[in-house]
């Protein structure tokens, strides 16, 4: 008969080989993506190269940036791509500590959040990325040339990358606080216009200082929010009828 303790040693042993198997992950993907580093920085840069005068260039400004920055790329798509590998080893470790009910309902959430994550990810790549840098580049007082250090436009890509991604979070984390009784959907639909401000208010925040781009975080933020009450609507329903 196992005692606690060999109860939880054994559960340590678990936990540490499942962080060994997503760090192997990671590094594996890295080793392979690692001779492909600067073409993989170059497509993460090809919105502002593409939104900058003919001629135009990014820099350079420290002895070691061309070589940490594009590794610094490599290891970021290397975290993604493996991420349902990563998740997968998650999930193996809580899983058989929830009951029935909630292995059906977790396990759609968190393929769901990864779904949306780099889709949020996409979303600012190829939609507002063009529109940013094209406006910041647009609006320079004139005789400045714009040349950005690769280190700064790294930092400003995975904020802007994070920022969407957590904002097409929203529907997850609706469906989390319906499901886990701390919110109703009617007190989610009452606070509607709330929310709607402060998407904008968020959209102001973690976007240039226009009004297109604010507007695209903004809009896809209450979008997203109305699809989580009606997913979160339609799982009370759902459960209702279980019920009766």
């Amino acid at each position: 008969m196992n005692t606690p303790s060999d109860t939880f040693v054994s559960h340590l042993i678990e936990l540490r080989d499942r962080l060994l198997r997503i760090i192997i992950g990671i590094v594996l993907i890295t080793l392979v993506l690692f001779p492909f580093a600067n073409d993989i920085y170059h497509f993460l840069a090809r919105p502002l190269l593409q939104s900058l005068p003919v001629g135009g260039q990014m820099i350079a400004t420290d002895v070691t940036t061309p070589f940490f920055v594009p590794m610094k790329v490599v290891l970021l798509a290397a975290f993604m791509l493996s991420l349902p590998h990563t998740l997968y080893q998650i999930w193996a470790f809580v899983a058989p500590g929830l009951y029935t009910h909630e292995q059906r309902l977790i396990g759609p959430l968190v393929f769901a959040s990864t779904m949306l994550f780099l889709v949020g990810m996409a979303f600012a790549y190829f939609l507002v990325f063009p529109v940013v840098f094209g406006f910041i580049t647009h609006t320079a007082p004139e005789g400045v040339a714009v040349m950005t250090d690769i280190g700064k436009y790294l930092d400003f890509a995975i904020t802007l990358f994070i920022a969407f991604g957590l904002a097409f979070e929203v529907p997850v984390a609706v469906v989390l606080l319906v499901s886990a009784g701390i919110v109703s959907v009617a007190s989610l639909r009452e606070a509607r216009s709330y929310v709607i401000v402060g998407a904008f208010v968020i959209g102001a925040i973690f976007t240039p200082p226009d009004v297109i781009s604010q507007v695209m975080l903004a809009v896809p933020l209450w979008v997203l929010y109305e699809a989580g009450i009606l997913v979160a609507s339609m799982i009370q329903r759902k459960g209702q009828q279980q019920l009766h």
